[in-house]
């Protein structure tokens, strides 16, 4: 899509598989009437919706054999996916991962998301239910943080909060049993858990020197280039004077003047741009030329080199760096 390859770092399923594992290994302990355990059982947990779980366990005719074998039992599923503004990061940031000395993985930051989830607890009798009820909530506080590693590649870790929303029961009777009737109980939980979804992952070469340079557009009127007829001139303009063709409303300040057969002249403060045929008089030192020519190319004013130091530091290395500035005053 919009031009990248194929990608797919299992997000959602990393979600619901770390959702799960909170869950997969409670237990409950019956007791006999004197208060001695009698029996451990470790409440089985699947994957599905809470219709499609209670469809199978009331499908057999003989409901009280079929709720006294499969229950307690529990199961969950994702609900839906909802956009969260509130964790929005600005999208051109982007994390960094060592692939090798030379190389790097980038990608930028996850897009947030709410991963909406509902557990369902099926139980024969209360206390059952009560049981794998006090071993959930005590660590919800309202939430219960995870760490999880979404994209291996990016060696980043991040922390999932999971939400409990609410806790409620229902009581279905259906068929008959030795008392009237056969009952099942259900406990269903609501969670957010505020997770990401991840754009893909490039590499990129290291950038070993970051080099900003400083460049003076010379066909702007404020640093203004041009050629003299030196040839034909006379005397020499002195830096810092003021030059002037009074017949066509100019002046300016020489900021450089080459003083030989270049005749390279560079003006600053223009009241507006120099124009080839313009005669220019210094009113310090007389000097008097005709622009010949115009230079409308950019020239270095200065340049900024950052390097890392050690130079041969590589990715996710502590290192320092060294920073050199170069001025180009004689390239005016």
């Amino acid at each position: 899509m919009l031009g990248n390859a194929q990608f797919y770092h299992r997000t959602v399923r990393k979600m619901v598989v770390t959702f799960g594992t909170l869950f997969n290994d409670i237990e409950i302990v019956r007791y006999t009437q004197s208060g001695a355990p009698k029996e451990k059982i470790k409440v089985p947990l699947s994957y599905g919706s809470k219709e499609r779980y209670l469809t199978r366990l009331t499908s057999d005719p003989n409901l009280v054999k079929t709720i006294n074998t499969l229950v307690p039992r529990m199961s969950f599923n994702l609900d839906s996916l909802e956009y969260d503004t509130s964790r929005k990061q600005i999208s051109t940031i982007k994390n960094f991962s060592a692939v090798s000395s030379t190389q790097t993985n980038t990608q930028y930051v996850p897009v947030p998301y709410n991963f909406e989830f509902g557990l369902s607890i099926y139980v024969r009798n209360i206390e059952d239910g009560t049981q794998i009820l006090e071993q959930i909530l005590p660590f919800f506080t309202p939430d219960f943080t995870v760490v999880v590693n979404f994209v291996p590649s990016m060696n980043q870790k991040y922390n999932v909060p999971i939400i409990l929303n609410s806790v409620s029961s229902t009581v279905d009777y259906e068929g008959v049993d030795a008392d009237g009737t056969t009952r099942l109980i259900i406990w269903d939980l609501s969670f957010t858990a505020k997770s990401f979804i991840w754009p893909p992952v490039k590499t990129q070469s290291v950038i070993k020197t970051a080099n900003t340079n400083l460049l003076i557009d010379l066909s702007d009127r404020i640093d203004q280039t041009v050629y003299v007829d030196f040839a034909n001139g006379n005397n020499v303009f002195t830096t810092g004077e003021t030059v002037r063709d009074k017949a066509n409303g100019f002046f300016g300040t020489v900021e450089y003047f080459s003083n030989n057969s270049l005749g390279t002249l560079v003006i600053t403060d223009g009241n507006k741009n120099v124009e080839s045929g313009y005669v220019l008089k210094g009113d310090y030192s007389g000097a008097r030329y005709n622009v010949s020519s115009l230079d409308v190319n950019s020239v270095n004013a200065a340049s900024i080199i950052v390097t890392p130091d050690p130079t041969t530091a590589t990715p996710e290395e502590d290192y320092g760096y060294n920073i050199q500035t170069i001025r180009w005053p004689d390239t005016l």
